[in-house]
């Protein structure tokens, strides 16, 4: 099994994981269906170009940022509850949506241009 494979697994694995962590969270499927392709917004940098493009992209695609938030709140003692679920809830729809990009082969863009990115060439040879 190559190292593609073993990443596209691993997306596949933090999706259903973090599915089912949701599913358990009692948080609304509404809020998951509006929220789940937010991150590819990051996609608008490249109207800018490719360079800007793959930071803002890769900035939103990666691990980092959703933790990063979530421990955020953590670290600020968010005391609401109701606050504190809607931060968790976010968070696992941002992980949900790696993991989905991960399994799907999509990776990390490089700034040589949007097709480029660390899993390999997007519909060429990988």
């Amino acid at each position: 099994m190559n190292e593609n494979t073993l990443l596209r697994l691993e997306g596949l694995a933090v999706l259903l994981v973090a599915l089912g962590i949701y599913s358990q969270y009692g948080a609304s499927w509404w809020l998951f269906a509006g929220l789940f392709l937010l991150p590819d917004l990051g996609m608008l940098g490249y109207l800018a170009s490719p360079r800007l493009g793959a930071w803002t992209y890769n900035a939103v695609h990666t691990y980092v940022t959703p933790l990063t938030f979530a421990g955020g709140a953590f670290a600020f003692r968010a005391t609401a509850a109701e606050y504190a679920s809607l931060i968790g809830s976010i968070t696992l729809i941002w992980i949900a949506h790696i993991g989905f990009d991960r399994a799907l082969g999509l990776g990390l863009k490089r700034a040589s241009g949007f097709r480029d990115t660390h899993l390999g060439r997007m519909g060429g040879e990988r």
